[in-house]
């Protein structure tokens, strides 16, 4: 029976990157095709952002109807200071991505890796195994490398990609202090990759 349960959290985590994967990846190619010259030529990042924010608003609220999550009462000033990082996080990706090739825009989101890694050691003094700063390193070397080779990036493209890094880094170190701001997603995760 021990045995059984390993092996179903096993296929339900498998399942739970694979749909994270795909679905990340489907939302950039679509995004890219709709903002890129060669595709829908679509230069309202904002409102693309709206559309976003309005998806996620749908999904809470067909979640919370549903009884997937509950109302949970967060105080006005640390609601306000997510959206704020939220808001600058996805507009600067979205922009981003409209002004840089798709690889660059992969490469600066794998680039926030080693910068939260910062901001939590700056921010509340964490500490990381030799073997994490190991790991860091190689993705910073990666990056570094891929960034360099990569002839498509402009001025106003990599000030993009850097508030959208910062941003989004900030938001990750938040949104692990704001848990409950986040659970729903996290558990409609959960619950697609049960059924």
């Amino acid at each position: 029976m021990e045995r059984e349960k390993k092996q179903s959290s096993a296929v339900s985590d498998i399942g739970a990157w694979a749909l994270n994967v795909v679905s990340s990846v489907g939302l950039i190619m679509a995004n890219k095709q709709l903002m890129s010259p060669a595709g829908y030529a679509f230069v309202f990042a904002t409102t693309l952002t709206g559309f976003h924010f309005c998806m996620t608003g749908i999904i809470g609220l067909v979640s919370k109807a549903s009884g997937y999550t509950t109302h949970k009462k967060v105080p006005l000033w640390e609601l306000l200071w997510f959206s704020i990082v939220a808001n600058t996080s996805i507009t600067g990706m979205n922009l981003s991505l409209m002004l840089n090739s798709v690889g660059f825009y992969q490469i600066s989101k794998l680039s926030m890796i080693p910068v939260v890694c910062v901001m939590e050691w700056i921010l509340h003094g964490k500490q990381y195994s030799s073997k994490v700063k190991v790991a860091v390193m190689v993705v910073v070397v990666g990056v570094g490398v891929c960034t360099v080779t990569d002839v498509k990036v402009n001025a106003q493209g990599f000030l993009c990609a850097f508030v959208a890094v910062l941003s989004t880094s900030l938001q990750q170190i938040v949104s692990i202090s704001s848990y409950y701001i986040l659970s729903f997603l996290l558990y409609s995760m959960w619950i697609l990759t049960r059924t």
